[in-house]
């Protein structure tokens, strides 16, 4: 079992910065792929951005430029760098990881909300 705890959330203004991390914790050996996804109210849940460890990273078409994914090995932690923060960015921003190669996710934290006003 993987636990994964995030922290970073907050409230700032548009064009501001937030950077949001993951720690994972228990099998994080195991873990194959990790991801941010969001979800706003009202609205269904959106990958941000992915991480694997066979073909690298990728971002949602929304973010990209502005997010960056990255993950440090030693500690087990991803993050997600989040700059030009727009209002639409507003949402429960949740880590995902799969022990899985095809990267079917299947440990989730507890989220962390981002707020961005205009």
């Amino acid at each position: 079992q993987v636990q994964l705890v995030e922290s970073g959330g907050g409230s700032v203004q548009a064009g501001g910065s937030l950077r949001l991390s993951c720690a994972a914790s228990g099998y994080s050996y195991s873990i194959h792929c990790m991801a941010w996804f969001r979800q706003a109210p009202g609205k269904e849940r959106e990958a941000v951005a992915t991480w694997n460890d066979h073909s690298g990273t990728s971002y949602a078409d929304s973010v990209k430029g502005r997010f960056t994914i990255s993950k440090d090995n030693a500690n087990n932690t991803l993050y997600l760098q989040m700059n030009s923060l727009e209002p639409a960015d507003t949402a429960m921003y949740y880590c995902a990881s799969s022990s899985f190669f095809s990267c079917r996710y299947n440990n989730w934290g507890q989220g962390t909300q981002v707020t961005v006003s205009s």
